[in-house]
């Protein structure tokens, strides 16, 4: 199943998507609020008077209220690994439990942070005993960053836990909902790769 962190940090690269997470005005003057409601009516399918798709007026609405969620749920999980933990560094634990050991210069390309960013959070997460490095037998000059024993358990009990409470809010829908609410994510993370 796919993790709203993973889909906040693919996500957060899209302007239109990250530029706001307050009330603000739409295009018809409505009201937007933070729970993703329009203080007026919603509009039908098609284009509005200023010419843009309602479809894509509505996309924007609810991935902006997915991505504040989102970011309060990485927030708890981040916690929920280690006190300590940064929110922002819990992608790069869930990337490392995924994919195994990575080279930092990978881990902030695929993040999308500097190189400095990436080396001050990596050396966070080592102090708190979470993540390795070790050489890169391939180029003697380069590490390769993997999670630690604990940093593993750590991990496991916590997207373990997150996964039961995906099962547990999504109850009532359909197992094919589920699995097409999955396909599209991914085909719109996908999408903001390119």
């Amino acid at each position: 199943m796919v993790q709203s962190c993973e889909i906040l940090t693919e996500l957060r690269r899209w302007p239109c998507v990250a530029e706001n997470f307050t009330t603000r005005k739409t295009d018809t003057g409505a009201d937007v609020h933070e729970d993703g409601r329009s203080g007026g009516r919603r509009g039908e399918p098609g284009a509005s008077s200023s010419g843009v798709d309602q479809e894509f007026l509505s996309l924007e609405r609810e991935l902006t209220v997915f991505l504040r969620r989102a970011r309060a749920n990485q927030a708890e999980m981040a916690r929920e690994v280690h006190p300590d933990l940064e929110s922002s560094a819990y992608g790069l634990l869930v990337r490392l439990g995924e994919c195994g050991r990575q080279r930092a210069t990978d881990l902030a390309a695929y993040i999308g942070v500097g190189k400095a960013t990436m080396s001050r959070q990596l050396r966070a997460l080592e102090e708190l005993g979470l993540v390795a490095r070790e050489p890169d037998p391939a180029d003697g000059r380069a590490w390769l960053v993997h999670l630690t024993e604990e940093g593993r358990r750590r991990l496991g009990r916590v997207r373990e836990a997150r996964r039961a409470t995906y099962v547990r809010r999504l109850a009532h829908w359909d197992r094919r909902e589920v699995a097409e609410l999955a396909r599209l994510l991914h085909r719109l993370n996908t999408g903001m790769e390119r």
